[in-house]
């Protein structure tokens, strides 16, 4: 059913006067304020392998510069299929290079999952990630049975010879940290570490997370494009010894609660499922500054089919898709709106909160029976299936514009 283009009741003017940022700085070195930090977040993106690459990676580009976006998330990650690794990279650090070229000041977000599978045994372990944990280097490859909870938790959790790692273990600690240092030397100045939860779900204190990420950083601080990485999770908070916030920012789903009445439209609650409005914890941040609440974004995720789509079903689900596929099974006209109204609705509940835009990511059920990937680009001759998202991105961001 087409659903019509009404858009759930919310002030929608919000004035420059009004906005958190006064003016919009991109610059830093070794550490970053909450304000650049901030600059960066209102203009992020999900721009899922843009590196590696899906679709035409010029017009991609293209769409990125031209919206102005800063901050572009899920450029190249693996889930799973851990040993063509090095063969991506090689395709990312070129397409990198391209996007820096087009603008210097972009933070390109990498991917490190909660996910392991048995083809992490296919990769030899680097003697700098030995060096890095103290341990004396060895002639191996990294194994897979000793990532895993000694107690058989999560095992298989993704199926067969797919489980979640578990940070107490050493042997995952030095696959985070040889897979965040590789995607650092290729230009990534960000790297999202997933659900942070399942990895750390025995981790009292979260002493183990505290030391991969303290060694990433480290690694960051000497060998990254400006000596510091941008470090976040699917997360509301998490603290180590006392106020330390363990990571730069937080991340989660949107959480868009079906309008049981208006068939197929979407809307967005405090306080719904676990959703983060209100939520995300403050303390210090790892640049050394505290706040009440750390900045967030929230994003439309993908995690699956749940065999009814198009039905109300609720839970976790909007009209029985997930987050992006509900979005791009949308009419344009509504998907336009809905950015605008999910934008104003974020800022104005929570101040604290960007939306990142939706650029690129993959969909569990194709468009039209035929579209498997949602790119926001304007349609055209090398992007002919664009969702053409990029005018009304721009705009948004144009009319909070604070400070340009």
């Amino acid at each position: 059913m087409t659903p019509c283009l009404w858009i759930p009741s919310v002030a929608l003017s919000l004035v420059a006067a009004t906005d958190a940022l006064a003016a919009r700085s991109y610059t830093f070195d070794g550490s970053m304020s909450r304000e650049v930090l901030e600059s960066y977040l209102s203009r992020a993106v999900t721009a899922m392998d843009l590196l590696t690459p899906v679709g035409d990676v010029d017009d991609n580009i293209r769409m990125l510069t031209s919206i102005g976006a800063k901050y572009a998330g899920r450029v190249v990650y693996r889930w799973g299929g851990e040993a063509d690794l090095p063969r991506l990279l090689g395709i990312a650090r070129a397409n990198a290079a391209k996007v820096h070229a087009a603008d210097p000041q972009m933070i390109l977000q990498a991917g490190v999952f909660e996910i392991v599978t048995t083809q992490v045994e296919e990769l030899a372990i680097p003697a700098y990630v030995f060096d890095a944990f103290g341990v004396a280097p060895e002639d191996r490859h990294f194994d897979y049975e000793a990532m895993l909870y000694p107690s058989g938790r999560f095992r298989d959790h993704w199926g067969p010879g797919s489980s979640v790692p578990d940070m107490r273990q050493l042997e995952t600690r030095l696959w985070f940290y040889y897979a965040a240092t590789q995607y650092i030397d290729i230009g990534c100045e960000g790297i999202h570490f997933g659900q942070v939860h399942l990895i750390g779900a025995e981790d009292e204190g979260f002493a183990a997370w505290w030391d991969m990420l303290s060694r990433v950083r480290d690694y960051a601080s000497a060998h990254a494009r400006r000596r510091f990485v941008l470090c976040d999770a699917h997360t509301h908070g998490v603290h180590y010894q006392g106020d330390r916030l363990l990571f730069d920012f937080h991340a989660y789903p949107l959480r868009i609660r079906e309008i049981p009445d208006r068939p197929q439209e979407g809307e967005l609650a405090v306080g719904y499922i676990d959703s983060i409005y209100g939520k995300s914890a403050g303390g210090i941040a790892p640049s050394g500054w505290s706040c009440e609440h750390l900045p967030f974004i929230v994003e439309f995720d993908n995690w699956g089919s749940s065999g009814k789509e198009g039905q109300a079903i609720g839970d976790w689900w909007t009209w029985g898709w997930d987050e992006i596929d509900w979005f791009a099974h949308q009419p344009e006209a509504y998907r336009n709106q809905w950015l605008r109204y999910a934008w104003d609705w974020v800022r104005q509940t929570d101040p604290n909160g960007y939306v990142q835009m939706p650029a690129s990511r993959c969909l569990h059920h194709p468009v039209d029976g035929r579209l498997s990937w949602y790119h926001a680009n304007r349609p055209s001759a090398v992007m002919p299936d664009g969702f053409n998202q990029e005018d009304a991105i721009r705009t948004i961001w144009a009319d909070n514009a604070v400070g340009e």
